[in-house]
């Protein structure tokens, strides 16, 4: 009986131990920059979280992705006057709305460029309910990387940062004519020659900006 009460005051021991460092590491406050750890836990190592890397996927990520509401998608096109004639690149397309709006209501061809493969497939079904998957094609890639020579309208809803970095690979491959319109952001300093503006059917405000490319490359 001795050793088996001395038995589990060791295990009972051993436990408190065990909880005590656990109890201590979640404690443990993060030294603020420029600060310290109090005294009290000085000596305590808490575990040092792995870092992650998402590099790769921010460096991709030109914009969150939201919706354009139909409204806007509308006048986007009307703005840059599409027809029949036409080739439609939507960098950052979604669930394909603007190339299938295009080829549907203008009949243009509709290319989308997107890297989130659920939002490619997404766009593939919509364009084949549509009955427009003979006139729409949806990339899965980076549009910073994205051919776009054989475009005759670029259309953009992205961040202002994003389109300063698409201007000089817009502006070298574009032939001179072709219509770039972006919702909502400009491009820096590349004055356009076209600013619209009105309220959307929930009556929010929203900006359109329509350049007609020279073939002037810009950086």
């Amino acid at each position: 009986m001795t050793f088996r009460r001395q038995t589990l005051r060791i295990a009972v021991a051993a436990v408190a131990a065990v909880a005590g460092m656990l109890v201590a590491a979640q404690l443990l406050p993060t030294a603020h920059a420029g600060g310290q750890i109090p005294a009290e836990f000085a000596g305590v190592t808490a575990p040092v979280p792995v870092p992650v890397d998402t590099s790769a996927q921010d460096s991709q990520s030109l914009a969150p992705y939201v919706p354009t509401p139909q409204v806007v998608v509308d006048r986007m096109l009307q703005l840059a006057e599409v027809g029949p004639d036409d080739v439609v690149y939507d960098l950052g397309s979604g669930d394909g709305r603007i190339p299938i709006s295009a080829a549907r209501d203008y009949g243009a061809r509709g290319v989308g460029v997107d890297i989130d493969p659920e939002r490619v497939a997404e766009a593939n079904a919509n364009a084949r309910r549509e009955g427009v998957s003979d006139r729409v094609s949806f990339i899965l890639g980076d549009a910073l990387a994205t051919d776009v020579s054989d475009a005759t309208v670029v259309t953009l809803y992205l961040l202002s940062s994003s389109n300063l970095k698409l201007r000089p690979i817009l502006t070298n491959q574009l032939a001179a004519g072709a219509r770039i319109v972006s919702h909502a952001f400009s491009m820096g300093d590349w004055a356009a020659d076209s600013v619209e503006t009105f309220n959307d059917s929930r009556g929010n405000p929203r900006t359109l900006y329509l350049w007609r490319f020279d073939g002037q490359p810009r950086p």
